[in-house]
């Protein structure tokens, strides 16, 4: 299993990289960092709804009333892959509460996300990161 990438490290990586192309290479190389999901986990309710790509999210939820969430996720497109592998870096691996207080916007507006990926990826990233902030509001009691 690789260690997650830390999202600091993803924005740094990313305002060294001047193209484009590299920025999508490096994108794919992210998400086939990802840890494999088992057949049997990509099912119904893994899946996430409103992207376009098979994405699948698989949350782990520690002990205690702000739990620690981890989560695993896979898809069916590289490109895709790799947004869930940023996504996975700034979400888990931490406490509900710090999940639900997250601004993506801001981490998404810093990579220039919005502005190079297709509208269907933006939707599909906007899915993503309301599944994994649901998540983390049903492990606060929400």
């Amino acid at each position: 299993m690789n260690a997650p990438i830390d999202i600091n490290t993803i924005v740094e990586d990313f305002e060294f990289l001047d193209d484009w192309d590299d920025r999508y290479r490096y994108l794919i190389e992210l998400g086939n960092g990802l840890e494999p999901l088992d057949e049997a986990e990509k099912n119904a309710a893994t899946k996430v709804q409103g992207c376009v790509s098979q994405v699948w999210i698989v949350t782990d939820v520690g002990e205690g009333d702000d739990p620690v969430l981890r989560f695993r996720g896979d898809s069916d497109a590289h490109i895709v892959r790799g947004l869930i592998a940023v996504a996975l870096a700034l979400f888990s691996g931490r406490q509900a509460s710090q999940i639900a207080g997250t601004d993506e916007s801001e981490v998404f507006d810093r990579l220039h996300l919005s502005e190079h990926i297709t509208p269907q990826r933006s939707n599909g990233l906007r899915s993503m990161v309301a599944r994994i902030k649901a998540e983390a509001a049903k492990a606060l009691g929400g």
